[in-house]
């Protein structure tokens, strides 16, 4: 089992996530996601670390000031799926890098988007009939 687990690790396909129970006791999981995202984070993640080296900021120095362990922002410069988004704003925040997210998700350029929505409006509306019941 741990040498096909291996095997699908490195074609990506999946990536094994220790979760605790009520007992403390570690669990294996895994969270299956595409390729094209692992591949995202881990370069979100080499961002992260390079915008750190060159402020001269230590991981230590970054992750307390962002009130997050050391191994969270170890996570997160290896692109570790399951950081929280908050937690990962914040360390962008304090590496001055927040604003640069003004282009994800917008709905300004989201093309596909707004041809569905186009298609989806009626094509002609009704006039508005005036409400004369006194």
């Amino acid at each position: 089992m741990t040498h096909r687990l291996d095997k699908i690790l490195s074609i990506g396909l999946i990536w094994p996530i220790i979760k605790f129970n009520a007992s403390n006791m570690a669990q294996m999981s895994t969270w299956q996601l595409p390729r094209e995202v692992l591949n995202h984070l881990a370069e979100l993640g080499q961002r992260v670390r390079i915008a750190r080296v060159r402020r001269r900021m230590s991981t230590e120095d970054l992750a307390q000031t962002c009130g997050i362990g050391r191994r969270t922002l170890f996570r997160i410069e290896h692109g570790e799926p399951g950081i929280a988004l908050g937690t990962f704003l914040s360390v962008l925040w304090k590496l001055g890098l927040l604003d640069t997210l003004g282009g994800v998700a917008n709905p300004d350029t989201d093309d596909h988007g707004k041809i569905l929505e186009a298609a989806s409006r009626p094509q002609r509306v009704r006039a508005a009939v005036a409400d004369n019941d006194f």
